[in-house]
C-alpha cells in the first residue's frame, strides 16, 4: 500500500470516527415490505432527508404546540387553498376547534361561501384561457369556477350588505372579522369553514377583504350607499390584543404574502411567537417576506430567538394533509 492509499485510509477512518461521535440519525425511508401503517409512514419522513425531514419536524412542532396548556394557535392560508380541497381540511380544524385564530385573504372568504352553494371543478393547467372565457369559466390553476357562481354570490350577499348598512346608521361600522362572522352565520351550511368559525367563536381576520369578488360587490353597493364603510382599524386592534394577551403563540402559515406578514407582524407586538411552521414554495433570494425563512422574522422580533420553527418548502395541497394526518387527526 503506497503513501496515497495510506492517506486515503486514514482520512476514511477519521471521517467514520467523526460521524460516529456526532450520533447523527441514519437515512432511511419507509419500509413497504411491512403492512402499511400511516403512523410509521409519517414517522419515516423524519429520516428520509431533504424536505421530508422538515415535514416530520413540522408535524412534531405542531404536536408540541397542541400539548401546551395555554397557547393561541394561528392558522393562515391563501385563497388558492380554499379553491382547492384544502378547504375541507380547514373546515375540519374549525369544526373541532383545533385552531384559535384564522387569517386569510378575500378569496379565502368568498370561495368558501360560494362552495357552500355550488361546487368547483377539476380541469387542467393547460386549459385554454380564451376558450374558457367564451364558455364563462374562470381558471384557478387546474380548478374551474363558472361565472354563474359569482352571479349567485352577488344575489346572496346584496341583502346582507343592505342589512349591514342599516346597522351602520345606528352608529357602528362593521369590521372585516365581523363581516366574515356574519357571512358564516348567514350561509348556515356545515361544509363552510366560516359557519364553524361562527359557531365556535373563532375570529377570522382578512386584511385584504375587498381584494376579490367581495370587493366588487362592495364597489357596486357603495355607488348607491356612499356612507357604507368597513372599519379596518378596530380589527387590527382586536388581532393585536389577542396576540399580546396570549401566554404563548404558535403559528401555522400556509403560503405567503399578506397572510404571512399579518400574522407575523401581530406577533411582533409580543416580541415574537413561540412556535412557527411555514409551508410555501417561495424563495428568499429576492428579499421578499414571502420567501423569508423563520430566522429572518427573528431579526424583526416576530419570532422569539429561542422559538421552535421550521419552513417546509413545497406545495401545501400535498404537504398540509400529511401534517394534519400526523398532528391533528384522531388516527395519529
Amino acid at each position: 500500500m503506497d503513501e496515497n492509499d495510506l492517506a486515503a485510509k486514514a482520512h476514511e477512518n477519521t471521517f467514520h470516527k467523526s460521524v460516529e461521535k456526532t450520533d447523527l440519525p441514519e437515512i432511511h425511508g419507509y419500509d413497504f415490505e411491512q403492512p402499511f401503517d400511516i403512523g410509521k409512514f409519517l414517522a419515516a419522513y423524519a429520516t428520509t432527508g431533504h424536505q421530508a425531514s422538515h415535514l416530520a419536524q413540522a408535524i412534531d412542532l405542531i404536536k408540541e404546540m397542541r400539548r401546551e396548556k395555554e397557547i393561541t394557535i394561528y392558522l393562515g392560508y391563501t385563497s388558492n387553498m380554499v379553491s382547492s380541497g384544502l378547504r375541507d381540511i380547514f373546515r375540519y380544524l374549525a369544526k373541532h376547534k383545533l385552531v384559535d385564530v384564522i387569517v386569510t385573504t378575500g378569496g379565502g372568504i368568498e370561495e368558501d361561501i360560494i362552495k357552500a352553494k355550488s361546487p368547483f371543478y377539476l380541469s387542467s393547467f393547460e386549459a385554454d384561457g380564451a376558450t374558457l372565457r367564451e364558455q364563462g369559466l374562470n381558471r384557478i390553476g387546474n380548478v374551474l369556477v363558472p361565472n354563474s357562481h359569482y352571479i349567485s354570490f352577488e344575489s346572496w350577499i346584496q341583502p346582507i350588505l343592505r342589512s349591514m348598512m342599516e346597522e351602520q346608521r345606528t352608529g357602528r361600522i362593521i369590521t372585516p372579522s365581523e363581516f366574515i362572522d356574519r357571512l358564516g352565520k348567514e350561509v348556515d351550511h356545515e361544509s363552510s369553514i366560516y359557519y364553524w368559525c361562527h359557531k365556535n367563536g373563532i375570529p377570522v381576520f382578512c386584511p385584504a377583504l375587498i381584494d376579490g369578488s367581495i370587493g366588487d360587490m362592495v364597489y357596486f353597493f357603495h355607488h348607491k350607499n356612499q356612507d357604507f364603510a368597513i372599519d379596518m382599524v378596530r380589527d387590527i386592534q382586536k388581532l393585536n390584543d389577542i396576540t399580546m394577551s396570549s401566554k404563548k403563540t404558535g403559528l401555522i402559515i400556509l403560503g405567503s404574502g399578506i397572510v404571512k406578514h399579518h400574522i407575523l407582524n401581530s406577533n411582533m407586538m409580543r416580541n415574537g411567537a413561540d412556535y412557527a411552521v411555514y409551508i410555501n414554495n417561495a424563495a428568499e433570494f429576492d428579499g421578499s417576506d414571502a420567501g423569508a425563512r423563520p430566522d429572518e422574522a427573528v431579526s424583526w422580533g416576530k419570532i422569539l430567538p429561542d422559538a421552535k420553527s421550521v419552513k417546509v418548502f413545497g406545495d401545501a395541497t400535498i404537504l398540509f394533509p400529511l401534517v394534519v394526518a400526523g398532528a391533528f387527526s384522531p388516527l395519529r
